[in-house]
């Protein structure tokens, strides 16, 4: 029987043909042989019962709720060896910064073990679908990833972002949480982790209902390949819309800001300024894709980079009321007359702005992708379709210059990127800038979210519009 030392703890190195079990055969292992197992060679490291202790007063992770929080199939697999570590520096990093190895085990036991846990470690304090992430939208993941970062969790805790991990890695990754955590469990434990593992570095959040919602979906969805997420517009109760009863969703609540024609008239707008309400009698809603209206309206405008006084409607507009509303808005916004451009005297077509100017270290960046076709053509379709929260040619419109179904009812009206002049005084860091944060007191939204490569390609592109 091979010994290692491990984090400055002795353990013991074993494979199952060493344990000297006599079993009934393949898949078949007993279940006393199971117990004895667990008993006399886990528990060296791993406790099954007693009050939760520090972290820092274990060897490895206590297993005595292990029923209730790991899913069958990859505890099976990490059983046996096919799962990664999940400690980057190991359990006890505050010993030894080391990844460290386990114990492996032949299929047919590491089943028997993983039943085992199953059946007898399980805590009565996580109760059976006591929350509930059904219905998770895209929407939501993004908002729980930025919720991730928001309370901290990236401090301890590894994720990916582009293939590339990034965070802390004091504590478990997470980009394999999905399909390792059972939900029941991760929903008690984000509820209070310190009841978990008390005095151990985790923290109890100030997190309301549905921000852990969309937390707990996020880690959910993390590791899962095409995540069963749900589209709400693409339901029988968006097919079902009637503009007729949307209009008087639209007069209880839109028109004390968007005014009762949708002219940005409303009695909010007497001190709403910076940016006024958005003017729907101004702009093509019936070209908008279905995701961006669902999003602006149920998540809010923050949601998508867009005015913060423009509320998250979700829990106050629900039920069918909410596909009548939007059904409404395609049905009666199409966009009025594009507003002629307005040209200083000599025929200036550049628009003043108050734009705030991007940090000395953005200002000298130079466009790191070649000035070439590829680039450009890139820049091109994340422009006309695929740049989210929404396409750039909503508001910019088709030809770049400022006409886009979004514009009209935006003011200030949206950058004419075809005038050569306006361009020309717009440093690459400075529209690498705003393309990422938005610009305040505008239509201008972030675009977080659009990866750096993919933010200077749509730069070589609007550069290309200029005349």
């Amino acid at each position: 029987m091979a010994r290692r030392k491990v984090n400055g703890i002795l353990s013991i190195g074993i494979t199952v043909f060493m344990l000297g079990f006599s079993f009934a055969g393949p898949g078949k292992a007993q279940a006393e042989d199971v117990k004895e197992l667990i008993e006399t060679k886990c528990s060296t490291c791993h406790r099954f019962s007693g009050e939760p202790k520090s972290r820092l007063e274990l060897k490895a992770p206590d297993l005595k709720w292990g029923g209730n929080k790991y899913q069958h199939e990859w505890l099976v697999g990490f059983l046996q060896g096919k799962e990664e570590m999940i400690y980057p520096n190991g359990y006890r990093w505050d010993i030894q910064r080391k990844k460290t190895d386990h114990m492996t085990l032949d299929a047919a036991t590491a089943e028997a073990v993983a039943q085992y846990f199953e059946k007898n470690l399980l805590d009565p304090r996580v109760e059976k679908d006591a929350f509930s992430i059904d219905k998770l939208t895209q929407r939501e993941v993004e908002l729980g990833a930025d919720i991730f970062k928001e309370y901290s969790c990236l401090g301890c805790h590894q994720v990916k972002e582009d293939g590339k991990k990034i965070g802390g890695p004091i504590s478990t990754t997470l980009y394999g949480a999905g399909k390792r955590y059972n939900f029941d469990w991760l929903f008690r434990f984000a509820l209070n982790p310190q009841d978990f593992t008390p005095h151990s570095g985790e923290y109890l959040a100030d997190i309301s209902p549905r921000k852990l919602r969309h937390l707990l979906g996020y880690l959910m969805a993390q590791g899962v390949d095409n995540y069963p997420l749900h589209v709400p517009w693409e339901t029988q109760a968006f097919k079902n819309g009637n503009p007729d009863k949307g209009k008087v969703v639209y007069k209880q609540y839109c028109v004390q800001c968007h005014g009762p024609k949708g002219d940005g008239d409303g009695v909010g707008a007497l001190g709403l300024t910076d940016p006024p309400p958005a003017k729907h009698s101004q702009m093509a809603l019936s070209e908008l894709p279905m995701d961006y209206l669902y999003n602006v309206i149920y998540y809010g405008g923050k949601s998508v980079g867009k005015s913060p006084n423009m509320p998250d409607w979700g829990l106050t507009i629900h039920g069918q009321d909410l596909p009548d509303l939007i059904a409404f808005l395609r049905a009666n916004f199409k966009g009025g007359d594009a507003p002629a451009p307005v040209a200083s005297a000599g025929g200036d077509c550049s628009q003043p702005r108050k734009t705030k100017a991007a940090p000395a270290n953005f200002q000298n960046k130079q466009n790191p992708v070649p000035d070439n076709k590829s680039s450009i053509e890139a820049g091109k379709k994340l422009f006309h379709k695929d740049a989210k929260p929404v396409a750039c040619m909503q508001c910019h419109g088709k030809n770049g210059d400022g006409n886009g179904p979004l514009g009209g009812g935006l003011k200030p009206k949206p950058r004419d990127f075809t005038c050569s002049k306006m361009m020309a005084d717009l440093s690459d860091g400075q529209l690498f800038w705003i393309i990422k944060n938005g610009s305040q007191g505008t239509g201008m939204m972030s675009f977080k979210n659009l990866k750096d490569k993919q933010a200077w390609q749509v730069i070589r592109y609007i550069r290309s519009l200029a005349k």
